[in-house]
């Protein structure tokens, strides 16, 4: 019932305010392609989503901004499609 429901939208608004934290960098460029990020997607980002995130925030700044910034590729389809989502929000419309 109402209560059981409560409870997983309790637990996933757990699970997203951890990955927002983990999502504060260092590297401003990625800070502010983050917080764009969030403002689109943190109601639709599914659990699948959340666990790709949560395997792109283990890379360091400079690894994620490489990716993000299309400097370096990965060959990860799903990480492709997490990056590319970032691309999209990123402050810099073209990375060439």
């Amino acid at each position: 019932g109402q209560a059981g429901r409560l409870t997983v939208e309790e637990d996933r608004r757990a699970r997203i305010n951890r990955l927002k934290w983990h999502c504060r960098r260092a590297l401003l460029e990625l800070d502010l392609v983050f917080d764009r990020f969030w403002e689109r997607y943190e109601d639709t980002l599914d659990t699948q989503g959340e666990a790709v995130l949560e395997s792109l925030l283990e890379l360091e700044d400079h690894d994620l901004w490489a990716l993000v910034s299309g400097r370096d590729v990965t060959d990860d389809p799903q990480l492709a499609a997490m990056i590319e989502r970032l691309r999209e929000v990123s402050p810099i419309a073209n990375f060439e």
